[in-house]
C-alpha cells in the first residue's frame, strides 16, 4: 500500500514538473516557432484543449484523433471528419498529412448524386492548404498540394498553380518527377518559353542524377523529361509558335506567309439549349462543330447574385479563413457537357440534393465556357497553345480570361516569398468561349406560370438536330468517313 502511495507521489511530480516546464520554456518556444496562432487559429482552442497542450499532450491527442478519423472515412461519415481535421490542425499544424488530405477531404469528397463536387468547399480547401504551407515552410508538400488543388480540382486560374509549384519547386525535399509538373502550369497558362526552359534545367538535373546513382527511377525520369521536350520542340513548330514568337520569326513573318496546323482559326460553332425537364431537372443541349472526341464544355448554373463570381467561376482564393460549412442559402452547380458527334446532349438533376442546391434566390445565370488551353493535346495541335488556332463566330471572348501572371515582390529574412503581385503577360491574348443565359427560380423550380409549361431557353443560334441523324451509339471517327472533317 505505502509502495503504491510513494509511486503516485513520484508520477504527480514527474507530471507537475513536466507541465512547469513546459509551461515554463518549451510553450513560449513552441508558441515562437509552431503555434498555430501564426495561421489565426489559436483562438479557436478551448480551455480543456490548452490544458492538454500545458502537459504535452497535444502531438499525442491529435494523433489519436486522427486514427479516428481514418475509421469515418471507411464509413463514409465524411462530415464527421471535419472538425476532427481542424482540431488535428490546431492541436498538431506539423502535421502534414493532415493538411493534405484535409484538402482532398473538402475539395472532393462532397457531392452530390451524381459526384458532382460541391464547389462551394473550395475556398475553406483552398484556405487550410495556405496555413498548412505557412506552418510548413521548410518542406514542399503543402506548396504542391495547393498547387494541384488549383492546377486539378479547380482547372482554372493557371497563373495561381504556376505560383504553388514554383514555391514547390524551391524546397530542396521535392520529388524530382514532381516538378515536371510545373511544366504543364507553364504551357496551361501560355508561358511556353517558361516551360522549354525548365524542360532544359529538369534534363541537366535527370542527366546529372543518372550519372551519380544510374537506378531505374534515375533512367525512367531522363527518358520521361527527354521524350516531353522533344515533343514540346516538333509542337512548338507545327503549331507555329516558333513562328509567332522568336525574334527570327517575328522579323521574317513567318506565320504569316507560313503553313501552320493553327492556320485558319477553327470556327467552333458553339450554340445551346437549356431545357427544364421538372424541378431541378434541366437538359442542356447544344453544338460544338469540332468532330474529334476530347472536348468538355464548362456549364455554370448559380445565383445571378453570387458573391464575388466571375465569368463561369469564383474567386476561389477568397478567404483565409477554413470554414467547416459552405454557404448554405447560396446555389453553384458546375458540370461537363461531354461532346460527342458535333453535339452535346447532357439532363443535370439536382432535386436529390436540396442543400447542395437549394434554389433560394430569385434570378439565376447558366454559363456556357470553353478555354483552349485546356484543351486536350490532339485538340491544341489545332487550336494551339492560347487560342491562335480557335475561334467562334459568336461568342468568342478576349476578356473573360486576362493572361497574367505572379511576380515576387517581398520576401522574409529565408528567402521565401511573402507578396505576390499580378502583371500582364504582355502580347499574349487569352481567347476563350463564353456566353450566358438568364433564368429564374419559377422556371427552374417549375412553379407559376410554368407547373404546366416547359421552360426553354437558347442562343440566337441554336439549331434543332435533324430528326434520326444524331445517334449517341454512334462516334463518327475522322479520316475514317467520306467527307468528314476536323
Amino acid at each position: 500500500m505505502r509502495t503504491n502511495k510513494s509511486l503516485y507521489v513520484v508520477l504527480a511530480v514527474i507530471v507537475l514538473a513536466q507541465g512547469v516546464l513546459h509551461g515554463g520554456f518549451l510553450q513560449k518556444f513552441w508558441g515562437k516557432n509552431y503555434s498555430p496562432g501564426k495561421s489565426g487559429v489559436s483562438a479557436e482552442l478551448s480551455p480543456d484543449q490548452i490544458i492538454l497542450q500545458l502537459f504535452g499532450f497535444r502531438e499525442f491527442l491529435a494523433g489519436i484523433l486522427w486514427v479516428r478519423a481514418d475509421g469515418f472515412f471507411d464509413q463514409g461519415n465524411y462530415d464527421a471528419v471535419l472538425p476532427i481535421i481542424r482540431l488535428c490542425t490546431i492541436l498538431d499544424p506539423k502535421q502534414i498529412d493532415v493538411y493534405a488530405t484535409g484538402m482532398w477531404h473538402i475539395g472532393y469528397n462532397f457531392t452530390d448524386e451524381d459526384q458532382r463536387s460541391d464547389r462551394r468547399y473550395v475556398p475553406s480547401a483552398l484556405a487550410l492548404g495556405k496555413e498548412g504551407a505557412r506552418q510548413n515552410p521548410n518542406t514542399y508538400e503543402m506548396f504542391f498540394e495547393t498547387g494541384w488543388m488549383w492546377y486539378h480540382k479547380i482547372d482554372d486560374d493557371y497563373h495561381q498553380a504556376v505560383r504553388w509549384f514554383q514555391e514547390a519547386g524551391k524546397r530542396q525535399d521535392i520529388l524530382p518527377a514532381r516538378r515536371n509538373l510545373l511544366t504543364q502550369a507553364y504551357f496551361r497558362n501560355g508561358q511556353v518559353s517558361e516551360a522549354l526552359d525548365l524542360y532544359y534545367n529538369l534534363l541537366e538535373a535527370a542527366e546529372k542524377r543518372l550519372k551519380e546513382d544510374g537506378q531505374f527511377g534515375a533512367h525512367q525520369q531522363y527518358a520521361t523529361v527527354e521524350n516531353n521536350l522533344d515533343t514540346t520542340l516538333v509542337r512548338m513548330v507545327q503549331r507555329g509558335w516558333i513562328a509567332q514568337h522568336s525574334p527570327e520569326g517575328r522579323a521574317q513573318n513567318w506565320y504569316a506567309t507560313g503553313s501552320y496546323d493553327t492556320k485558319p482559326p477553327f470556327d467552333v460553332g458553339f450554340s445551346a439549349k437549356a431545357t427544364v425537364l421538372s424541378d431541378r431537372v434541366i437538359r442542356f443541349e447544344g453544338t460544338w462543330n469540332v468532330l474529334p472526341i476530347g472536348t468538355r464544355v464548362r456549364v455554370v448554373l448559380r445565383d445571378a447574385d453570387y458573391p464575388r463570381a466571375k465569368r463561369a467561376e469564383l474567386d476561389w482564393d477568397m478567404t483565409d479563413s477554413v470554414s467547416l460549412d459552405p454557404p448554405r442559402n447560396l446555389t453553384y452547380m458546375q458540370d461537363q457537357l461531354f461532346v460527342r458527334n458535333r453535339r452535346f446532349n447532357r439532363k443535370v438533376d439536382m432535386s436529390k440534393d436540396p442543400t447542395m442546391y437549394p434554389f433560394l434566390a430569385k434570378k439565376y445565370i447558366i454559363e456556357f465556357y470553353y478555354n483552349p488551353r485546356s484543351a486536350p493535346p490532339h485538340i491544341q495541335d489545332k487550336f494551339g497553345y492560347s487560342g491562335e488556332g480557335f475561334t467562334d463566330s459568336k461568342f468568342r471572348n478576349l476578356e473573360a480570361r486576362p493572361s497574367v501572371k505572379f511576380v515576387p515582390v517581398g520576401k522574409d529574412e529565408k528567402g521565401n516569398t511573402t507578396e505576390w503581385k499580378l502583371e500582364p503577360l504582355t502580347g499574349l491574348q487569352q481567347p476563350v468561349m463564353y456566353t450566358s443565359l438568364e433564368i429564374d427560380q419559377d422556371m427552374v423550380r417549375r412553379k407559376g406560370e410554368w407547373v404546366d409549361k416547359t421552360p426553354v431557353i437558347k442562343t440566337a443560334n441554336y439549331r434543332e438536330p435533324a430528326q434520326g441523324k444524331e445517334k449517341e451509339d454512334i462516334i463518327m471517327v475522322p479520316t475514317l468517313r467520306a467527307g468528314a472533317n476536323n
